[in-house]
């Protein structure tokens, strides 16, 4: 997944500005050293599994890089279709045949999922699933025509996303959930913002539903590594500040100021940003590092289980289940 560090107030600004009424600034950093949520009898309720989202990451990355076009991707898009079916999800697949920046074309496999379909009030939660064709930021210029593993890259965010599935399954009451797996995230070439994120706009351009409306968008990208660090992403803060300021509120409740780190990051071209454009005001939790950048297994032959802490899906996971049951008001 590319990914624009320097903000440019460019013409999307404008459709921004159409969306929020003002922009919250972000609160100072509250704690830099608490590693473990409280636990208070209200947070003792709380059921999200790292252990299960683990083993969900675990199975995508051993159907192999899920490039799309390959077995590995058809096979897991079968997966992941059948495991939220199991969990009682109504889901609907959205397919067609795209153009990438270079000419490829390629299979496009959307997964959309609604978890309590009658309910009124809906979360949208999403994360790609695919893997970079190329690990074209190896430090080993002999991996980099390699496809990557993707387990933070893409399996991560998705493998949250089905424990919280999971975890809301039996639920018949309160908020309803809805799931969207993008697919054709990250084939994609620097210096160009359309070519990335073909999934998320096919799902804007053609809605499953017209006038689709969640009360919330959040999208969930590389949110598994050991020392993650999700800062406020700049177009989420633009579109969403209320959005945010709960979600880093009940981080802090939490104990996990430590990741959910309550300043303003930089600007991320993902997902999310083809949500905004289409009216739905998305925020992006994503780990970006000040200083650093992304992690330093972004994009490379060594984004695989190694790097995967459940300690962070556990924050994640738990800070979003918590949105999803107190903070969604």
């Amino acid at each position: 997944m590319k990914r624009n560090f320097i903000i440019r107030m460019i013409a999307f600004s404008a459709v921004l500005m159409t969306i929020f009424f003002s922009c919250g600034a972000a609160k100072e950093r509250t704690s830099d050293n608490v590693e473990h949520r409280s636990d208070t009898d209200e947070n003792a309720n709380l059921r999200f599994s790292p252990d299960s989202a683990y083993s969900y990451i675990e199975t995508q990355v051993e159907f192999g890089p899920r490039v799309p076009g390959t077995e590995a991707h058809r096979l897991c898009g079968d997966w992941l279709t059948e495991k939220l079916k199991s969990f009682g999800a109504e889901v609907t697949e959205q397919k067609s045949t795209l153009t990438t920046f270079d000419g490829t074309r390629i299979p496009m496999r959307n997964i959309f999922a609604r978890v309590n379909p009658d309910a009124e009030k809906r979360v949208l939660l999403l994360a790609h699933w695919d893997c970079r064709p190329w690990a074209d930021q190896d430090p080993d210029p002999e991996k980099r025509k390699n496809p990557v593993d993707g387990a933070n890259d893409g399996a991560s965010g998705t493998g949250v996303i089905l424990e919280l599935a999971r975890v809301f399954s039996q639920e018949s009451e309160g908020t309803g959930i809805d799931i969207l797996l993008c697919d054709a995230e990250d084939w994609g070439e620097e210096n160009n913002d359309e070519s990335w994120a073909m999934g998320a706009r096919y799902f804007v351009e053609n809605p499953i539903y017209e006038g689709y409306m969640p009360s919330s968008a959040i999208l969930l990208d590389m949110v598994g590594a050991h020392d993650a660090t999700f800062m406020r992403e700049y177009f989420s803060q633009l579109a969403n500040p209320i959005l945010a300021d709960k979600i880093w509120a009940i981080a802090h409740s939490l104990g996990y100021d430590n990741m959910f780190v309550n300043k303003m990051g930089s600007a991320i071209n993902d997902d999310h940003v083809e949500l905004i454009k289409g009216g739905i005001p998305a925020i992006d939790i994503i780990d970006y590092r000040e200083g650093e950048g992304f992690y330093s297994g972004w994009h490379t032959s060594s984004d695989n289980m190694h790097t995967i802490s459940k300690e962070t899906l556990k924050a994640v996971g738990t800070v979003i289940e918590k949105y999803i049951l107190t903070g969604n008001d």
